[in-house]
């Protein structure tokens, strides 16, 4: 197991418990403790959990999700899909994400990037390597604390079903920024209307972070192929690239890169 596969795993241990112990951490990765030590203290150095006297905990209110956030965070095909992601982001990048589960699994894995797996010279540390510009309160949240990625969150209306923020205030920021890549989470893709969601305010934020970026990547679910929902967030041809899991039909697949959209199925 490399370190970052050890980090990424500890992380979400924490985010599931609260707190580690380094012995029990050992067993369930089997590797000795030493290696989690320092894994821990690498970590609590770069701002991602607070040491503690045998073991760690998470890092204030960082790890506090929404139900629905909670209940896929261990969704492997999400896990996959947003490790995917984090490896088409460039240094530098700004990078719009709107709210949802891929979503979230995605920037947890822009900050285990961001943070090099400790690559970075401490001295750097506090210099951001990336920039994301959010309306997902829970994204912002957990990205607050990381000093390698510069943080902008959109003002707005919260919705308490998803902490995504909408409204006029969330367009006006958005209105007067540039993205270098957009993250959509959506809940429908459809061949002939293109990416969809359930709720219609948010379709209108989702469709202002594809107009305000250079280019767009969906992340997905393979359920959520060929699936419609009420309101439609913009058509296909704004989409360059689609990640997804390794359980889209070939079929699709074909279909999609037909319509020049990039496609990897993890």
């Amino acid at each position: 197991m490399s370190k970052h596969e050890r980090w990424s795993r500890l992380l979400e241990l924490l985010a599931a418990e609260g707190k580690l112990e380094v012995e029990e951490a050992a067993t369930t990765l089997e590797v000795s403790p030493a290696t989690i030590r320092r894994d821990l203290d690498e970590l609590a150095e770069q701002q991602m959990l607070v040491r503690t006297r045998g073991g760690a905990v998470a890092h204030g209110v960082s790890y506090e999700l929404p139900l629905r956030y909670k209940s896929s965070r261990h969704a492997s095909e999400k896990q996959r899909i947003a490790a995917a992601v984090a490896k088409l982001i460039g240094e530098g990048d700004v990078v719009g994400l709107n709210g949802g589960t891929t979503t979230t699994e995605v920037a947890r894995a822009l900050a285990l990037r961001a943070a090099g797996g400790g690559r970075r010279e401490l001295s750097d540390v506090t210099a951001p390597s990336l920039t994301v510009v959010t309306n997902a309160l829970n994204i912002a949240g957990e990205l607050a604390v990381r000093p390698q990625i510069k943080i902008v969150v959109t003002g707005g209306v919260a919705r308490p079903q998803t902490y995504e923020l909408v409204g006029p205030l969330t367009v006006g920021v958005l209105n007067e920024v540039v993205l270098d890549v957009a993250v959509l989470g959506v809940d429908g893709v459809d061949p002939e209307l293109g990416l969809m969601t359930h709720q219609e305010d948010e379709a209108s934020i989702s469709r202002l972070f594809a107009e305000r970026a250079r280019r767009v990547i969906v992340v997905t679910d393979s359920s959520k192929m060929g699936r419609r929902a009420f309101a439609r967030i913009c058509g296909l041809d704004r989409v360059d690239v689609l990640v997804t899991d390794s359980a889209l039909p070939s079929e699709t697949a074909a279909r999609l890169s037909e319509a020049g959209i990039k496609v990897h199925a993890v």
